[in-house]
């Protein structure tokens, strides 16, 4: 038999890595496809809350897309910030979509609105 102060430190820490493997596995790129894709649209909202920013997409045949932006430091070494963009402009993606069959998220290595391109990742971009 276990002793209970043992069994108590198992619990935890199955409890720890079962809360944090979501985690893990959303904010690295294993959860997305290798290739790159573009995704062009209307932003529809912006949030810049933690764990990191994101835009909501309408594409032309009306999907609304998740785009996950960079970590805050990334999105702001990017130049984007609240104050970038709008509900209603234009916005084109370039990124790595999710892995899941028929999921509309996707993880943008570079954003470009109005003109102007904004690198979250500009190691990713060939």
């Amino acid at each position: 038999m276990i002793p209970t102060p043992l069994r108590r430190a198992l619990a935890a820490a199955v409890l720890i890595l079962a809360a944090s493997a979501p985690a893990a596995a959303h904010h690295g790129w294993s959860w997305a496809e290798s290739e790159k894709t573009t995704l062009e649209g209307t932003i529809r909202n912006i949030s810049m809350a933690p764990p990191h920013p994101t835009l909501r997409v309408e594409a032309a045949d009306g999907t609304v897309w998740q785009v996950d932006l960079g970590n805050p430091a990334q999105t702001q070494r990017s130049g984007f910030s609240a104050d970038s963009a709008k509900p209603g402009d234009a916005v084109t993606v370039l990124g790595n979509r999710s892995r899941e069959p028929g999921a509309t998220h996707i993880k943008a290595v570079r954003i470009t609105i109005g003109g102007r391109n904004y690198d979250m990742y500009p190691e990713r971009i060939d």
